[in-house]
């Protein structure tokens, strides 16, 4: 028998299912003001960088707006533009933090047709790319592998948010803010 070693994954099969969230993880996750330990790593006046927990490849992200909406038009121009922007930056400081090839980016909209788990606050998930990172192991063992932790892409790319022009520190467990 074949074996995979990830032992960071320890913390998922022993957290308690929904991790004390009551409501939307979207909305509660930003007011618990405990942005690394929740993974936010940006945060913008109507949107927050979240990395996401089950990532397809390291340095996954999600870009969502505060606004708790499963309607793209029903962001405000403001809100808009400013989730564009937020997205902007994600896809700089993971290119400066993660080096990829190319990136995945995209909205999971209309409910459970359109593949995502929470349909009903809208997010933008950017995912990093590699030349290759496709291997043999989703097809043959229906398996795909991370070959990074959570935490150590949470420091490489809060990292490169904070080096951004206009990007403010709070504090070492704070989110980076813009």
């Amino acid at each position: 028998m074949d074996q995979l070693f990830a032992p960071w994954r320890i913390q998922w099969v022993e957290k308690d299912d929904g991790d004390g969230i009551d409501g939307c993880p979207f909305c509660v996750l930003p007011e618990r003001h405990a942005d690394r330990e929740n993974r936010i790593v940006a945060r913008s006046d109507h949107a927050f960088v979240l990395l996401n927990n089950y990532p397809y490849n390291p340095g996954h992200a999600m870009v969502i707006p505060y606004a708790h909406t499963g309607e793209y038009g029903d962001l405000d121009e403001e809100a808009l533009l400013d989730h564009a922007r937020l997205k902007q930056r994600t896809l700089d400081a993971l290119a400066e933090s993660m080096g990829p090839d190319a990136f995945n980016v995209g909205l999971n909209l209309g409910g459970g047709s359109s593949g995502g788990s929470i349909d009903d606050h809208l997010h933008t998930h950017v995912v990093p790319r590699w030349n290759g990172d496709t291997n043999f192991m989703p097809v043959v063992a229906d398996t795909k592998v991370i070959v990074e932790g959570l935490e150590d892409s949470y420091d490489r790319i809060h990292e490169a948010f904070a080096a951004q022009d206009g990007a403010t520190v709070p504090g070492e467990e704070s989110a980076v803010r813009f």
